[in-house]
């Protein structure tokens, strides 16, 4: 009698290779766009940069994280380990680097996740066309917004549901993030095929293209009919408007540098790794543009709406479409949240693990459960973190992204600059894949420059306040478990 084939299983303690491409694909396209594409035309893209600022600052966006995923595509077959930029940065330049990139990767990673599930209650409101429907409870103000009991339970139960999937095995979580990715593209581009065929959507109604002051307009009660006057104007004025968005490009399209996190546990060959990532950010780039372009040419008054604080997406489908617009919007953001959700855990679980596993972090978040062969207790320390989101509440939006952008921005920085390391020593790389790390590198410190530095005459760039302060808090964390673990550090590398 013939025998069967025995199934090869992982090692007891190591992760399993069950991502497909597609699986791939998803979690960086869900990573990608979460609820900002959504949400942040009405809160930022369209007020900071109207139309023609936000589409070239993404369009131009694009363009550099195609750049930088060039060195990732690279990195990813010399060092295909759990950790991605980390692993890069510890083999190129040692262990303090290392952890100083692996750090505020965490931040990049993490801080999505909460800030997917603060829009959860945005999207009940809009849906069920009653603002407020959830603010019942148990409340408080923080940073001049209520928030309710109400609003914290669907949240925190997606936070602790999605987390749970990501503990009981990453193929389930590929699986359903390929459906969650998928629909999300469905929605946009049906929306977007609608605004091009419907007589409602009007290229005049996208004025002023740059952008105005809202602040400026707000206090002093403009109408759409008067924005004009607030309206971006003059190479200053429109290069604050693209450099407003540019300088969030790390957040925007954060989540294709997902991709090395999970480089263990994928079942196909490296060399589609690249072509994975340039078709997740241009994916990215396409639902970014016609988001906003769809909410300002579907309404002719949307700087009115802007300022009143609404969700001009939502709006904006329901104009075109009616129900089954508002419809659509709902279905392709819940994805696109639940999705980021779903990606974000992953990568962050994965990075924390890859820290720990290699002396970095306690050992405790290396621990890979024997049942399931994922990090399960990364993954319960991302849980915990992320359910500060719906504690801290919406106003915490623009927090998230700072953080997040700058946690990006030193990650890109360097495994740019691993790479050029990497290919002057192995003397195996391109001139053009020189140019373009080098080029990843320049692009990294402008980001940091414009995240962290007030430059005058470049209004809306910088950080806000409360920025700083999370960034000063991560910061005093990071060296917390430094302190923790200065025996490792003080070992030669």
């Amino acid at each position: 009698m013939k025998k069967q084939p025995v199934k090869q299983s992982a090692p007891e303690g190591s992760l399993q290779r069950q991502l497909s491409p597609m699986h791939v694909w998803a979690i960086a396209f869900g990573c990608v766009i979460g609820w900002g594409s959504f949400i942040n035309p009405g809160k930022k893209f369209l007020a900071n940069s109207g139309v023609a600022g936000t589409a070239i600052a993404m369009i131009l966006g694009a363009v550099v994280m195609i750049i930088i995923a060039f060195s990732y595509a690279y990195m990813v077959p010399k060092y295909p380990k759990a950790g991605g930029e980390f692993t890069f940065t510890k083999n190129c330049f040692g262990k303090r680097m290392a952890f100083l990139c692996g750090w505020f990767l965490v931040a990049a990673y993490l801080t999505n996740v909460p800030m997917n599930s603060t829009a959860i209650a945005l999207i009940i409101d809009g849906l069920t066309g009653h603002k407020g429907i959830l603010n019942f409870g148990f409340h408080y103000t923080l940073a001049g917004t209520d928030i309710y009991l109400g609003q914290m339970l669907p949240a925190m139960a997606i936070l602790i549901l999605f987390g749970w999937l990501n503990i009981i095995g990453v193929k389930k979580a590929g699986f359903v993030q390929t459906i969650l990715a998928s629909l999300l593209v469905l929605c946009v581009l049906t929306l977007f095929i609608a605004a091009l065929v419907s007589a409602k959507a009007k290229g005049v109604n996208m004025a002023p293209v740059w952008g105005f002051d809202k602040q400026a307009a707000m206090a002093a009660n403009a109408t759409t009919s008067e924005i004009g006057q607030f309206a971006h104007k003059g190479t200053s004025g429109i290069l604050s408007a693209v450099l407003a968005t540019f300088a969030i490009a790390p957040w925007a399209y954060v989540g294709f540098d997902a991709i090395p996190q999970a480089a263990e546990e994928f079942n196909f060959s490296f060399k589609k790794v690249s072509f994975i990532m340039m078709i997740a950010i241009v994916f990215g780039c396409f639902v970014y543009t016609s988001n906003n372009t769809v909410a300002a040419a579907a309404l002719a008054n949307w700087p009115d709406r802007v300022m009143a604080g609404e969700w001009v997406v939502l709006v904006a489908a329901e104009e075109l479409l009616g129900t089954f617009g508002k419809v659509l919007v709902g279905v392709g953001v819940s994805c696109a949240v639940l999705s980021g959700i779903m990606g974000f855990y992953l990568a962050s679980s994965r990075l924390m693990y890859s820290m720990a596993r290699d002396g970095y972090l306690p050992q405790w978040f290396g621990k890979v459960d024997k049942k399931y062969a994922t990090p399960k207790n990364a993954m319960i320390f991302c849980i915990i973190v992320s359910l500060s989101g719906p504690v801290l509440g919406r106003e915490a939006l623009g927090w998230f992204v700072d953080m997040c952008a700058i946690g990006a921005s030193i990650g890109y920085f360097f495994t740019s600059a691993a790479t050029l390391n990497t290919a002057r020593r192995d003397k195996d790389g391109s001139r053009f894949l020189k140019i373009m790390a080098a080029l990843g590198v320049g692009f990294s410190v402008i980001f940091i420059i414009l995240q962290l530095i007030p430059i005058p005459g470049l209004n809306g760039v910088h950080f806000g306040t409360e920025s700083y302060i999370m960034l000063a808090v991560w910061i005093v964390i990071g060296l917390a478990f430094y302190a923790k673990q200065r025996k490792f550090f003080s070992d030669r590398d």
